[in-house]
């Protein structure tokens, strides 16, 4: 059966060992460590006594790690600079947009050159967007700002992808509003914009597909080969009248919202069907849970969750059900 593992970003403020200590009891097979609360990349490059500590505890918890998460360093390079960028970059460079961009560049190559020290192939992360702000297209937004856009991610993120090939590390970006990659046709167009370099991949996520009114499943059976990783993540949406899709404003939780992340099946996503499309195309990477879930506590949540992707994974058929009926 596939590794579930989960992400660290929601429990940020627990003690790498502590943490490693409490997924390690649940049950969890790993951690997708990120790298802006629980791994310092600079200092794993450097400091042997905190590789030596970081390898210790989650060895003594039996956690693996088959993937590193750099959302919001990786977020901090292709954005346009606007206040809330401050909260993802280290405060001495607050307000000074391209000394972020440049300091983010400089952690996406040194979470790379971790991951290949740790062992480790597949980076998640996103990657920002200098055009999030024409999604809508008024006013008026012409189609060779979208391709400047587009133009500027692969400038920008370029070298970043040749040190990764340097260490034979590949990047799997969320497909999420406000990336560059938000939905199905801007994949597609962003795969075509880097030439579809092996490079980048997608760390699938059925959560944001869903409220958007896509078909998880129809999205995994065409970027088949790209899917590197996958986050295992539930929505509510409930579109009742009055709340709409766009979020009012409202803060994430609040039973107003037209939709809201839940735990593990409390929500929409087919989680079935989403098994049956990695059988199909061989999957056999980890099934990441990302716990968010503002309505519930998040250690019962973790629990939970991780006994629900336990259920609902299953290996492929190695025989045809009719097969028995068959005679000579």
């Amino acid at each position: 059966m596939r590794p579930i593992t989960i992400t660290t970003g929601q429990y940020g403020d627990l003690p790498f060992d502590k943490l490693c200590s409490i997924m390690g009891g649940i049950g969890y097979d790993g951690l997708e460590i990120a790298c802006h609360t629980h791994l310092d990349a600079h200092r794993y490059l450097s400091d042997g006594a905190y590789r030596d500590s970081i390898q210790e505890n989650l060895a003594k918890n039996n956690l693996k790690v088959w993937a590193l998460g750099a959302h919001l360093a990786g977020q901090c390079v292709g954005d346009n600079w606007d206040p809330r960028l401050d909260n993802f970059a280290p405060t001495r460079l607050s307000g000074k947009p391209e000394e972020i961009r440049k300091w983010a560049v400089d952690e996406m190559m040194a979470v790379a050159q971790a991951a290949r020290m740790m062992g480790v192939h597949i980076v998640t992360g996103f990657t920002g967007s200098p055009i999030w702000p024409y999604w809508y297209s008024f006013p008026q937004t012409s189609q060779q700002m979208i391709d400047d856009g587009f133009g500027r991610i692969k400038e920008l993120w370029t070298p970043i992808f040749d040190e990764f090939d340097r260490c034979d590390v590949r990047f799997a970006l969320e497909v999420h509003p406000t990336e560059i990659a938000f939905d199905y046709y801007s994949t597609q167009k962003l795969l075509a914009t880097f030439d579809r370099r092996p490079t980048l991949g997608i760390n699938f996520d059925p959560s944001h597909l869903v409220w958007q009114g896509m078909d998880p499943c129809l999205f995994l059976r065409d970027f088949a080969d790209r899917i590197y990783h996958v986050h295992m993540k539930d929505v509510k949406v409930r579109l009742d009248g009055r709340a709409g899709i766009l979020g009012s404003h409202i803060e994430f939780g609040d039973l107003r919202r037209g939709w809201n992340f839940v735990s593990l099946g409390h929500g929409d996503v087919d989680f079935d069907g989403i098994i049956r499309e990695l059988n199909a195309m061989g999957y056999q990477g980890p099934l990441s849970v990302e716990w968010e879930d503002s309505g519930m506590e998040r250690m019962f949540g973790a629990k939970e969750a991780y006994e629900f992707t336990k259920r609902a994974d299953f290996a492929p058929s190695d025989v045809a059900f009719d097969s028995a009926l068959k005679t000579d």
